[in-house]
């Protein structure tokens, strides 16, 4: 039989559904933002956000506590068991970690975690895959994720979404029997339709998502197309939807009290502006957003 597949809606979130026998898999990517600094982050509110779905690939965990810390917050919320996998720090200078977590009653992790073998230096930050099991349907899908780098602009960035064409046939070569039911979500800053992404569209798709999935500071707005998800051009993935969901919207509805976008982004605020210049990957608008935020938490 085969998976249904049906990603939702989100900012800074992609998802896809995967149902079987009638029971909906929900599949999210979301770049969390430095989860696992000291932050004040509500890690109750990530949960709620989190809880949403059933396997998400998490980008910009800053330390393997806190996907544990998440974890047991997942299972508070919700009252089932959780499961969660963590890559080793990638990244040169600026380091962070990708994380899988997934609800057990829907999603069991088959074997395959691994970070890319990048002989070739593409990436500044290595992808993370590794294959999981719908326990709906019994299928096996193979998720990686990554982050690709900001830099000071476009062109330090195309460099690899052009590599991501080489990975995308090494992910069918460690998973050649997950060749149609292979996944690659993440930060891609960068939005779909840029010509660097051609190598890419001669074998794989993204999910028809037209919304914007970065969390501005105005509230009900959102800015660049920037978090995605594609698919095999030829995939054995029965997608029923796709989307993007918007959590300030989410908490002020399961809180009961507004969610600002403004109050949302300076839920991460940073600790130490000064150290900014010298991290890889933050270009200058991200650090005047960070600076704005720490002046208004001083």
């Amino acid at each position: 039989m085969r998976s249904r597949l049906a990603p939702l809606l989100t900012a800074l979130l992609l998802l896809l559904a995967s149902a079987a026998a009638g029971a909906e898999l929900r599949i999210a990517s979301w770049n969390v933002e430095h989860l696992g600094w000291d932050n004040a982050k509500s890690y109750p509110a990530v949960a709620r956000v989190a809880s949403q779905f059933d396997l998400l690939a998490l980008q910009e965990v800053m330390a393997p506590e806190a996907v544990a810390e998440l974890e047991r917050a997942l299972e508070a919320a919700t009252q089932q068991d959780w499961g969660s996998l963590v890559s080793h720090a990638v990244g040169d200078g600026y380091q962070e970690h990708y994380a899988f977590i997934w609800r057990e009653a829907a999603v069991a992790y088959v074997d395959g975690a691994v970070v890319y073998v990048d002989d070739r230096d593409a990436f500044a930050r290595e992808p993370f895959s590794a294959r999981f099991r719908d326990r709906g349907s019994g299928e096996v899908l193979a998720a990686a994720t990554v982050h690709i780098l900001y830099g000071d602009g476009v062109a330090d960035r195309t460099p690899e979404i052009r590599a991501l064409r080489r990975y995308w046939a090494w992910l069918g070569e460690i998973y050649p029997e997950q060749t149609e039911r292979r996944l690659l979500m993440g930060d891609f800053n960068l939005p779909p339709d840029h010509p660097a992404w051609a190598p890419l569209k001669e074998v794989a798709r993204p999910a028809p998502i037209a919304a914007a999935t970065t969390l501005s500071s105005t509230d009900g707005a959102y800015a660049s197309r920037y978090d995605h998800l594609w698919l095999p051009r030829r995939h054995r993935l029965a997608v029923t939807g796709q989307g993007v969901l918007r959590f300030p919207e989410l908490l002020a509805k399961t809180s009961g009290r507004p969610w600002r976008h403004e109050a949302a982004r300076r839920r991460w605020p940073w600790s130490g502006v000064a150290e900014l210049e010298r991290i890889d990957g933050i270009g200058p608008a991200r650090r005047a957003d960070i600076a704005a935020a720490q002046r208004v938490c001083e």
